[in-house]
């Protein structure tokens, strides 16, 4: 369009040659702009063209220039001088609620005045990314699915609750978490579901400043056995207690589509999440004990893989046997990069997972076909490792029982390799301690891996 401009017969080449020379900054001063992130873009510059007729002063250009640099300058360093936000990564507060407490930006949006939704997306807008107990972030998994869920509920009390009009959330009430309760039983909602559900309410809760606000199951009618979160596996949920033929099964799925049958190789061996064993790099995720950062005194083997898992955790599993480094060399050939992860580099992780999804259903790895899902296999890996810790089966298998010391280093190892910070996690996959009462004669277990084949 401007090139056609140019080629008309009544502008004068003059001012052509005035209109280009306007548009080349000074050799530095591009330089210059491009190291710092200067916005040197055509609108930058068409601003700072002088008016057709008049030759281009290049000291103006350059002052132009100078004053939009330091103009970006300021703004980037500029620092969100709003309350509360505790880390970086967290988004920014609007420019009207700096240096304002919660309470004054909520008395903006008065109750009866302001529609409940709106006043619910700003108290998500303040607190959503924050962790309701703990000084952290949360995942965008947990915060998608906390706002999704708040938005449904208060939908719901005028759908299926049967109220008139949808309350303000800050005069949200006992009656409205009664009358809900009643509906997720007639939907006969799991009793993890249920938790989870008061769990974000809780933390709506202490976001207006209730706490306590929402109470024990008991008040709300509900039985505590039964709609209480089990901490410990109340069964085992591993392919091999469930008669499936792991090795046949991953077989065909290896034949079907190798980047998923390596996924879930690597899950059996290491014990991978889901999406851990998506995202892993069969060359960039393994790495030398050196750098680990792990004592010299810990030190298993010469290679290690490394997992950042849930919560940003990072993890160093070692490739201690023959089974895992098979894994780990069958997905080194899969991939048709060294850079490359276990996905198709063609979709993104959604896309991946839905078809990671896609293929275990074609193969009848669903809890309704085979009783089974990939999580299994993480189960099966922790399982394995704490007999080949204890040698013995865990108490979801039917354990007998351990010395105290002994069932606590197994306990420690499963939730290392589990990703888990907490020692009690692993209760969810080998069940709870069964613990020998009185002292027993036996020598202290000691555990080397080094030459370990066996070990998941």
């Amino acid at each position: 369009m401007l090139t056609r401009w140019l080629a008309k017969p009544w502008v004068g080449a003059a001012r052509g040659r005035v209109l280009r020379r306007s548009f080349e900054p000074p050799p530095r001063q591009a330089t210059e702009s491009a190291r710092r992130g200067t916005p040197w873009g055509f609108h930058a510059i068409f601003n700072t063209c002088p008016p057709f007729g008049r030759r281009a002063d290049i000291n103006e250009i350059e002052r132009k220039g100078n004053a939009m640099q330091n103009k970006a300058s300021r703004r980037r360093q500029q620092v969100s001088a709003s309350p509360g936000r505790l880390f970086a990564s967290e988004p920014t507060r609007r420019q009207q609620w700096a240096n304002k407490a919660v309470h004054e930006i909520l008395a903006g949006y008065p109750p009866g005045k302001t529609p409940p939704f709106k006043v619910l997306e700003v108290l998500l807008e303040l607190f959503n990314t924050l962790h309701t107990s703990l000084d952290k972030t949360v995942s965008h998994k947990t915060r998608q699915e906390r706002a999704q869920f708040l938005r449904r509920f208060f939908r719901d009390l005028k759908a299926k609750a049967g109220f008139n009009t949808i309350p303000d959330p800050r005069n949200l009430g006992q009656k409205h978490i009664h009358a809900m309760v009643l509906v997720w039983q007639r939907e006969h909602l799991a009793p993890a579901t249920i938790q989870t559900y008061l769990s974000f309410l809780r933390g709506l809760g202490m976001w207006m400043g209730k706490h306590g606000f929402v109470r024990g199951p008991a008040h709300y009618g509900l039985s505590v056995e039964e709609y209480q979160r089990h901490e410990y596996a109340q069964r085992d949920k591993s392919w091999s207690a469930q008669g499936v033929d792991i090795q046949g099964v991953i077989e065909q799925v290896c034949a079907y589509d190798p980047h998923v049958g390596a996924s879930l190789r690597l899950i059996q061996t290491i014990g991978l999440r889901r999406k851990e064993a998506v995202l892993f790099r069969p060359f960039g995720s393994v790495v030398p004990f050196e750098a680990t950062g792990l004592a010299y005194e810990d030190k298993v083997v010469d290679q290690y893989v490394r997992i950042k898992g849930k919560g940003g955790r990072v993890r160093f599993i070692p490739l201690d046997s023959s089974a895992r480094l098979a894994a780990v060399e069958f997905a080194q050939d899969v991939v048709s990069s060294m850079g490359a992860h276990m996905g198709n580099p063609a979709n993104d992780l959604k896309q991946n997972l839905r078809r990671f999804d896609y293929v275990l259903e074609k193969f009848g790895i669903t809890f309704r076909a085979l009783g089974v899902t990939a999580h299994g296999l993480r189960h099966e890996a922790l399982i394995e490792h704490f007999q080949s810790l204890t040698g013995q089966p865990p108490p979801v298998r039917g354990g007998m029982g351990l010395p105290r010391e002994v069932d606590q280093f197994a306990r420690k190892a499963v939730s290392e390799l589990a990703g888990h910070a907490r020692i009690r996690a692993s209760g969810a996959y080998i069940g709870q301690s069964v613990v020998l009462c009185t002292k027993v004669s036996t020598p202290t277990v000691s555990v080397d891996l080094r030459d370990s084949d066996d070990s998941p």
